[in-house]
């Protein structure tokens, strides 16, 4: 059932933005090599390449990129093109990677030395811009030999860990204004005023994803732990069912839903986090999780066609398109719904890539029905 999903999406996707260079794409980039890197079926790394030729022009540009926008959210696509590079060895994929690298070594930075969100949100941190340039800048460095990225990169990370924390919720919040100059941001802490899940997931992510390219040693180590007193937190946080809610913490709010972009986002985070030294109980919930998602959100149209339901469509914080976002409770959960935008597929095709690195699918599957273990372990297409 999820291969067959997976594939069709796959085989049908539009560009999110007409073909102009996004995260959008990324997402979905992501999804389809960890499918391939798990199951080693080449026919998830053939979708990537032709889909991201589509974005790279005659002369090697990548369409619609202007790397004086320091946008960071275009980064993370970039990762695609440092996979091709070290897989083929075609220097030509590292080539259409430069210019983001170059981004990076020319964008806007707080006081603190982390970069802004974007040039148009000016002094701010978002947990999702940590997900979107810092894996990016760990691989190109290894990439390109410049090992001055991986250690600005790694402390760039930890700074923004230490900025975002909310120590009385023991999670992490959306936005962090340096210059507490934004009306969402706290004029004491700088922080924005609730725990939108999904922000939650990028870090969550970006925790295992860079963790994965580190050596064994103090950094790695630390890293473990921070993203394991996470996972720890996240657990405690979830509904009954196994998945959680767009505002995470706050069950008793109206219009509170759980929400299916977070949900996979945490339940890779979860599986891989056990992967890589966490504890094996967080392998066992983000299983849980998985299937819970299946189980409740994908679900036919009235066409027939599968469909991933209930996905924050985008979140952001201050103005945009002629509105003010103060990142509060209410605002949330007045963001549009969406089935099977890809900040949600792009994650549960990560979170079902991950259960097919334990030793058996079965036992990563132990507690769920004949049923769903059939629908989530079987390769029908």
């Amino acid at each position: 059932m999820l291969q067959t999903y997976f594939d069709d999406y796959a085989r049908r996707y539009e560009y999110y933005k007409g073909g102009a260079w996004c995260y959008e794409d990324g997402c979905l980039y992501r999804g389809l090599i960890t499918l391939y890197q798990s199951s080693g079926d080449r026919h998830w790394l053939d979708h990537v390449t032709r889909l991201v030729r589509g974005q790279i022009d005659a002369q090697g540009r990548l369409v619609g990129y202007e790397i004086d926008e320091f946008n960071i959210d275009n980064i993370l696509p970039g990762r695609t093109l440092v996979f091709l590079y070290e897989l083929t060895g075609d220097a030509a994929w590292l080539d259409a990677a430069a210019p983001l690298a170059r981004q990076l070594d020319t964008h806007p930075r707080t006081g603190s030395d982390v970069y802004w969100h974007k040039l148009r949100y000016p002094h701010q941190i978002w947990l999702d811009g940590l997900y979107m340039a810092l894996p990016f800048k760990i691989e190109y460095a290894r990439a390109a030999s410049r090992p001055d990225m991986l250690d600005e990169a790694l402390q760039q990370f930890s700074t923004a860990l230490d900025l975002t924390y909310d120590r009385d919720a023991s999670l992490y919040r959306h936005g962090y204004d340096e210059s507490r100059e934004q009306s969402w941001a706290d004029p004491q802490s700088g922080l924005s005023p609730a725990h939108w899940a999904r922000s939650i997931g990028w870090l969550a992510m970006a925790f295992v994803d860079i963790i994965e390219s580190l050596p064994p040693g103090a950094a790695r180590q630390d890293l473990t732990l921070r993203a394991s007193a996470l996972a720890s937190r996240l657990l405690a946080l979830q509904t009954a069912d196994h998945r959680w809610l767009q505002v995470i913490d706050r069950p008793d709010a109206n219009g509170n839903y759980a929400e299916s972009s977070a949900t996979a986002m945490f339940a890779y985070f979860l599986q891989k986090l056990a992967r890589l030294g966490g504890s094996v109980a967080f392998a066992d919930a983000g299983a849980r999780s998985l299937l819970s998602l299946v189980k409740h959100e994908l679900r036919p149209d009235e066409t027939g066609k599968s469909r991933l339901q209930n996905i924050c469509c985008v979140a952001g914080l201050g103005g945009f398109n002629g509105h003010y976002r103060d990142g509060t409770v209410e605002y949330y959960l007045s963001e549009e719904i969406r089935a099977d935008d890809i900040k949600g597929v792009g994650p549960l095709m990560m979170a079902f890539a991950e259960s097919l690195q334990v030793p058996s699918a079965d036992q990563q599957f132990s507690e769920a029905t004949s049923e769903e273990r059939i629908k989530l372990s079987a390769g029908e297409r």
